[in-house]
Protein backbone atom coordinates (compact mmCIF):
# COMPACT_ATOMS: atom_id res chain seq x y z
CA UNK A 1 0.00 0.00 0.00
CA UNK A 2 1.39 3.55 -0.93
CA UNK A 3 0.74 4.44 3.29
CA UNK A 4 3.55 1.58 4.10
CA UNK A 5 6.49 3.71 1.67
CA UNK A 6 9.29 5.00 3.74
CA UNK A 7 10.31 8.58 2.11
CA UNK A 8 13.76 7.93 4.42
CA UNK A 9 14.31 4.17 2.88
CA UNK A 10 16.50 3.36 0.18
CA UNK A 11 16.88 -0.40 -1.16
CA UNK A 12 19.78 -0.70 -3.38
CA UNK A 13 19.78 -3.95 -5.73
CA UNK A 14 22.79 -4.90 -7.56
CA UNK A 15 24.20 -7.50 -10.04
CA UNK A 16 27.42 -8.70 -10.89
CA UNK A 17 28.46 -4.97 -12.70
CA UNK A 18 28.88 -3.63 -9.30
CA UNK A 19 31.42 -6.19 -8.83
CA UNK A 20 33.49 -6.40 -12.27
CA UNK A 21 34.83 -2.86 -11.31
CA UNK A 22 36.74 -4.50 -8.32
CA UNK A 23 38.34 -6.85 -10.87
CA UNK A 24 35.70 -10.09 -10.59
CA UNK A 25 34.89 -11.19 -13.73
CA UNK A 26 30.66 -11.52 -14.67
CA UNK A 27 28.99 -14.38 -16.50
CA UNK A 28 27.71 -12.28 -19.58
CA UNK A 29 31.36 -10.72 -19.72
CA UNK A 30 33.26 -14.22 -20.05
CA UNK A 31 30.73 -15.02 -23.21
CA UNK A 32 28.54 -17.78 -21.52
CA UNK A 33 31.65 -19.26 -19.76
CA UNK A 34 33.42 -18.80 -16.00
CA UNK A 35 37.04 -19.29 -16.77
CA UNK A 36 36.38 -22.24 -19.47
CA UNK A 37 33.64 -23.91 -17.23
CA UNK A 38 30.19 -24.51 -18.90
CA UNK A 39 27.28 -23.19 -16.03
CA UNK A 40 26.07 -27.16 -16.39
CA UNK A 41 29.50 -28.37 -14.82
CA UNK A 42 29.74 -26.20 -12.01
CA UNK A 43 26.64 -24.61 -10.79
CA UNK A 44 24.17 -27.22 -10.97
CA UNK A 45 22.65 -29.72 -8.16
CA UNK A 46 23.66 -32.22 -11.26
CA UNK A 47 26.80 -31.14 -11.59
CA UNK A 48 27.67 -31.04 -7.90
CA UNK A 49 26.23 -34.60 -7.74
CA UNK A 50 28.41 -35.79 -10.88
CA UNK A 51 31.47 -34.29 -10.00
CA UNK A 52 31.84 -33.02 -6.39
CA UNK A 53 35.53 -32.32 -6.23
CA UNK A 54 35.91 -30.38 -9.79
CA UNK A 55 32.48 -27.60 -8.42
CA UNK A 56 34.65 -27.27 -5.12
CA UNK A 57 37.77 -26.30 -7.43
CA UNK A 58 36.00 -23.91 -9.02
CA UNK A 59 34.29 -21.74 -6.08
CA UNK A 60 37.24 -22.44 -4.30
CA UNK A 61 39.03 -20.42 -6.90
CA UNK A 62 36.11 -17.95 -7.25
CA UNK A 63 36.39 -17.64 -3.12
CA UNK A 64 39.97 -16.57 -3.36
CA UNK A 65 39.38 -13.71 -6.04
CA UNK A 66 36.62 -12.38 -4.12
CA UNK A 67 38.58 -12.28 -0.87
CA UNK A 68 41.63 -10.80 -3.02
CA UNK A 69 39.18 -7.90 -4.53
CA UNK A 70 38.88 -4.77 -3.22
CA UNK A 71 35.58 -2.60 -2.92
CA UNK A 72 35.32 0.05 -5.57
CA UNK A 73 33.94 3.79 -5.10
CA UNK A 74 30.23 2.38 -5.92
CA UNK A 75 30.00 0.00 -2.80
CA UNK A 76 31.31 2.95 -0.87
CA UNK A 77 29.38 5.10 -1.81
CA UNK A 78 25.93 2.73 -1.35
CA UNK A 79 27.46 2.87 2.21
CA UNK A 80 27.94 6.17 2.62
CA UNK A 81 23.64 6.62 2.33
CA UNK A 82 23.70 5.18 5.75
CA UNK A 83 24.59 7.98 6.85
CA UNK A 84 21.16 9.75 6.36
CA UNK A 85 19.14 6.65 5.67
CA UNK A 86 17.97 3.73 6.13
CA UNK A 87 19.77 1.48 3.31
CA UNK A 88 18.51 -2.37 2.52
CA UNK A 89 21.49 -3.50 -0.17
CA UNK A 90 19.49 -7.03 -1.84
CA UNK A 91 22.38 -8.34 -4.40
CA UNK A 92 22.71 -10.55 -6.71
CA UNK A 93 25.97 -10.95 -6.11
CA UNK A 94 28.27 -13.79 -4.25
CA UNK A 95 30.97 -11.83 -2.67
CA UNK A 96 31.45 -9.88 0.47
CA UNK A 97 32.54 -6.50 -1.50
CA UNK A 98 29.58 -4.47 0.37
CA UNK A 99 30.01 -5.55 3.89
CA UNK A 100 33.74 -4.60 3.06
CA UNK A 101 32.60 -1.41 1.72
CA UNK A 102 30.71 0.02 4.56
CA UNK A 103 27.14 -1.47 3.82
CA UNK A 104 25.55 -3.08 7.54
CA UNK A 105 22.25 -4.51 5.83
CA UNK A 106 22.82 -7.11 3.31
CA UNK A 107 20.68 -9.24 1.81
CA UNK A 108 22.14 -12.04 -0.55
CA UNK A 109 19.53 -13.82 -2.60
CA UNK A 110 21.66 -16.08 -4.49
CA UNK A 111 23.63 -17.05 -1.96
CA UNK A 112 27.63 -16.17 -0.26
CA UNK A 113 30.79 -17.67 -1.06
CA UNK A 114 32.34 -16.56 2.34
CA UNK A 115 29.66 -19.58 4.08
CA UNK A 116 29.72 -23.24 3.44
CA UNK A 117 26.52 -25.39 3.80
CA UNK A 118 25.52 -28.97 4.38
CA UNK A 119 24.89 -30.58 1.50
CA UNK A 120 21.81 -32.17 3.01
CA UNK A 121 20.39 -29.65 5.56
CA UNK A 122 20.89 -26.60 4.23
CA UNK A 123 20.31 -24.77 7.38
CA UNK A 124 23.65 -25.64 8.88
CA UNK A 125 25.84 -22.54 7.77
CA UNK A 126 29.50 -22.44 8.30
CA UNK A 127 31.59 -19.42 7.98
CA UNK A 128 34.56 -19.88 5.48
CA UNK A 129 35.89 -16.37 4.88
CA UNK A 130 39.54 -15.79 4.06
CA UNK A 131 39.35 -17.18 1.22
CA UNK A 132 40.03 -20.83 2.58
CA UNK A 133 39.36 -23.33 0.49
CA UNK A 134 36.43 -26.29 1.14
CA UNK A 135 37.91 -29.60 0.79
CA UNK A 136 36.28 -32.92 0.25
CA UNK A 137 36.16 -34.47 3.24
CA UNK A 138 35.12 -31.20 5.13
CA UNK A 139 31.76 -32.41 6.83
CA UNK A 140 28.36 -30.55 8.70
CA UNK A 141 28.05 -31.71 12.39
CA UNK A 142 25.83 -34.36 10.95
CA UNK A 143 28.27 -35.89 8.52
CA UNK A 144 27.47 -34.64 5.28
CA UNK A 145 29.80 -33.08 2.81
CA UNK A 146 29.87 -30.08 2.96
CA UNK A 147 28.94 -27.35 -0.06
CA UNK A 148 29.20 -23.82 -1.63
CA UNK A 149 26.30 -21.66 -0.11
CA UNK A 150 25.55 -21.09 -3.35
CA UNK A 151 22.32 -21.06 -5.18
CA UNK A 152 22.71 -22.72 -7.91
CA UNK A 153 20.11 -23.58 -11.61
CA UNK A 154 17.09 -25.13 -10.36
CA UNK A 155 17.34 -24.09 -6.53
CA UNK A 156 15.35 -21.61 -5.07
CA UNK A 157 16.75 -18.17 -4.79
CA UNK A 158 17.22 -17.13 -0.77
CA UNK A 159 15.08 -14.53 1.26
CA UNK A 160 12.80 -13.17 -1.94
CA UNK A 161 9.74 -12.57 0.26
CA UNK A 162 11.63 -10.40 2.34
CA UNK A 163 13.44 -8.71 0.13
CA UNK A 164 10.03 -8.17 -2.12
CA UNK A 165 8.67 -6.57 0.89
CA UNK A 166 11.72 -4.21 1.34
CA UNK A 167 11.21 -3.26 -1.99
CA UNK A 168 7.47 -2.33 -1.63
CA UNK A 169 7.96 0.70 1.08
CA UNK A 170 10.85 2.16 0.07
CA UNK A 171 10.95 5.65 -0.87
CA UNK A 172 13.98 5.35 -3.08
CA UNK A 173 15.08 1.96 -5.24
CA UNK A 174 18.71 2.20 -7.09
CA UNK A 175 19.61 -0.42 -9.31
CA UNK A 176 23.40 -0.89 -9.61
CA UNK A 177 25.54 -2.95 -12.26
CA UNK A 178 22.69 -5.82 -13.78
CA UNK A 179 21.03 -6.43 -16.86
CA UNK A 180 17.52 -8.24 -15.39
CA UNK A 181 17.61 -11.04 -16.91
CA UNK A 182 18.42 -13.36 -14.26
CA UNK A 183 15.19 -14.43 -12.85
CA UNK A 184 13.48 -14.99 -10.11
CA UNK A 185 15.51 -12.24 -8.43
CA UNK A 186 14.81 -9.67 -11.82
CA UNK A 187 10.76 -9.70 -10.98
CA UNK A 188 12.13 -8.34 -7.42
CA UNK A 189 11.53 -4.49 -9.12
CA UNK A 190 8.48 -4.95 -10.00
CA UNK A 191 7.07 -4.45 -6.47
CA UNK A 192 8.28 -0.83 -6.22
CA UNK A 193 5.54 1.57 -6.36
CA UNK A 194 4.75 3.96 -8.93
CA UNK A 195 5.41 6.56 -6.00
CA UNK A 196 8.92 5.46 -5.68
CA UNK A 197 12.14 7.39 -7.27
CA UNK A 198 13.39 4.43 -9.07
CA UNK A 199 16.78 4.62 -11.34
CA UNK A 200 19.03 2.18 -12.63
CA UNK A 201 22.64 2.47 -13.17
CA UNK A 202 24.34 -0.08 -15.56
CA UNK A 203 26.25 -0.39 -19.04
CA UNK A 204 23.66 -2.71 -20.27
CA UNK A 205 20.46 -4.07 -19.73
CA UNK A 206 17.71 -6.67 -21.50
CA UNK A 207 14.46 -5.44 -19.75
CA UNK A 208 13.68 -2.08 -18.09
CA UNK A 209 10.85 -2.15 -15.61
CA UNK A 210 8.45 0.17 -16.51
CA UNK A 211 9.12 3.56 -13.59
CA UNK A 212 12.75 3.06 -13.71
CA UNK A 213 14.99 5.76 -15.06
CA UNK A 214 18.17 4.37 -16.79
CA UNK A 215 21.26 5.55 -16.75
CA UNK A 216 23.55 3.82 -18.88
CA UNK A 217 27.88 3.58 -17.75
CA UNK A 218 30.64 3.05 -14.90
CA UNK A 219 29.09 2.03 -11.55
CA UNK A 220 32.23 3.71 -9.76
CA UNK A 221 31.69 6.93 -11.55
CA UNK A 222 27.88 7.35 -12.02
CA UNK A 223 26.49 5.83 -8.53
CA UNK A 224 29.16 8.09 -5.85
CA UNK A 225 27.32 10.69 -7.91
CA UNK A 226 23.76 9.37 -7.54
CA UNK A 227 24.39 9.18 -4.05
CA UNK A 228 25.70 12.83 -3.34
CA UNK A 229 22.73 14.40 -4.79
CA UNK A 230 19.79 12.28 -2.40
CA UNK A 231 21.96 12.93 0.57
CA UNK A 232 21.46 16.58 -0.66
CA UNK A 233 17.62 15.55 -1.05
CA UNK A 234 17.32 16.13 -4.68
CA UNK A 235 16.08 14.08 -7.37
CA UNK A 236 18.89 11.96 -9.42
CA UNK A 237 17.08 12.44 -13.06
Amino acid sequence: MESDINPNKIVIFTGAGISAESGLKTFRDSNGLWNGFRVEDVATPEAWEANPISVLQFYNERRKEAFDAIPNAAHEAVAKLEEKYEVVVITQNVDDLHERGGSTNVIHVHGQLSYARSSKNYSLLYLYDGGKPIAMGDLCEEGSQLRPHIVWFGEHIHHYEQACKHVMTAGKVLVIGTSLSVYPAAAILDYASSDTEKVIITQEIDRKPPGYALLRGNAATLVPSAVDVWLNEKEVV
